[in-house]
């Protein structure tokens, strides 16, 4: 490493520690606020995005200009969009956040010892958590949302592409920190793209208490491999829906339809559909046409592929055996016929990413072994994979989808980023 190289790395090394010590100063600030403080900054920064939509949305169409420009994929490109739409519906979630109760200092589970001590579990804040993600800006503000209901302090780095909407959403969320009596260093976003940062963000056990990556699996794969900080991940979303047999048809081909072709670049978004061969020759043609109506490929197993003949040939493609394993985020299914439930399942524990699967049934026994077998984050009966969401969940907003089974699992929310300690109470009690 020449002398230019090494001084740079030295720079990022400092601006990154300076980062760590500022997060746990405010950590210690945060954990003291009370209810009513924090979410008076957080009903102050729903007002503040509402009232700035027009000058977000130009420093977002920088980054749509410049990601256009790159050749980003559609569907990525779509990731990085600050609509009105999605402006109100990240403010609704710290509005909605801020109506729930406060879990902090909760004691749960106090119980009364021989020894005469009573003993519980305290909720208290994680401390700091830095989150590594790409595309969405929204992400910002769900983020930040999450980490001052809970009483903790974070530290963002957002992706290259989206810089400048992440700095201007960043600026709304320390003013309204600052204008509620909390410090702005409890939400602190890194301000260089150097990725450089991240490696030394996920090596700073001193500052950082739990690394969030979310984003594509090749960057949370690496950030699992290298952190010296725990990590929550969420590494992709293969999500299923199976239609099983028996079933409500005209239900069947509503909720499919919707989990696959509702937004294609979610992580919710259906990827393989899985079909009971009792309702396949009458289910497959029907959901077919709808989708090739709507321009999505299906890739078949060749009982499907033979069900399907009438569908245009632009729209379906023989699988092969690595689609099963696929998460598309574009129009793309991947479609299969299996014998029933037992299969259905099999095949999912198999090739899926334990993120969110679904079951559309009438057998109430069906319904019960999917939901208990199904080794996933979110099961659902007769409901679209789309619902797979903080924001749905009512959780407020959400942090991320963790596939990981500790310390969150699912959709994480407020308890995913908390944690429990013992407290005991006594009146002078001494171990014999």
């Amino acid at each position: 490493m020449n002398a230019p190289e090494s001084a740079a790395h030295a720079s990022i090394a400092d601006y990154t520690r300076t980062l760590g010590q500022q997060a746990r100063a405010a950590a210690s600030q945060m954990v003291k606020a009370s209810a009513a403080t924090k979410n008076q900054a957080l009903r102050h920064l729903a007002a503040l995005l509402r009232d700035n939509v027009e000058a977000l949305q130009a420093e977002n169409a920088k980054d749509i200009a410049r990601a256009q420009a790159a050749g980003l994929a559609a569907p990525l490109v779509d990731r990085l969009r600050l609509s009105p739409k999605v402006i109100d519906t990240v403010a609704q979630g710290c509005e909605q956040l801020a109506g729930m109760h406060d879990l902090i200092g909760e004691i749960i589970g106090m119980r009364q010892m021989p020894s005469g001590i009573r003993v519980g579990q305290m909720r208290v804040p994680i401390g700091v958590f830095g989150m590594i993600f790409e595309s969405r800006p929204n992400v910002t503000i769900e983020a930040a949302s999450l980490s001052i209901k809970s009483g903790n302090a974070c530290i963002l780095r957002g992706g290259s592409e989206a810089i400048d909407s992440n700095k201007a959403l960043a600026r709304l969320v320390q003013q309204a920190l600052v204008e509620s009596g909390l410090p702005a260093e409890a939400v602190q976003l890194v301000q260089t793209t150097d990725r450089e940062v991240v490696g030394q963000l996920i090596a700073m056990p001193e500052y950082v208490d739990v690394i969030i990556p979310r984003g594509g699996k090749s960057l949370i794969e690496r950030i699992s491999r290298e952190a010296l900080v725990p990590v929550i991940k969420h590494l992709d979303g293969n999500c299923h829906t199976y239609v099983d047999d028996p079933c409500d048809l005209d239900m069947a081909v509503k909720v499919a339809d919707n989990a696959k072709t509702n937004k294609y670049s979610p992580c919710n978004a259906t990827e393989s559909l899985l079909v009971a061969r009792g309702v396949a020759a009458e289910f497959l043609p029907r959901i077919g046409a709808v989708f090739a109506t709507k321009g999505v490929e299906m890739r078949c197993d060749p009982e499907a592929w033979a069900i399907l003949e009438g569908i245009p040939a632009a729209n379906l493609k023989v699988a092969s055996e690595q689609d099963w394993y696929e998460e598309f985020l574009a129009p793309i299914v991947a479609v299969k016929v299996v014998a029933g439930v037992d299969e259905a399942i099999a095949h999912i524990n198999k090739y899926g990413s334990h993120h969110t699967d679904a079951i559309i049934t009438r057998d109430h026994m069906h319904a019960q072994a999917f939901l208990a077998e199904v080794d996933s984050g979110s099961v659902m009966v007769n409901a679209s994979t789309r619902f797979a969401d903080g924001f749905e969940y009512g959780l407020g907003a959400e942090i991320g989808i963790s596939t990981d089974k500790f310390h969150a699992r699912g959709p994480v929310g407020l308890e995913g980023l908390t944690s429990l300690k013992y407290v005991v109470l006594g009146n002078g009690e001494i171990r014999s």
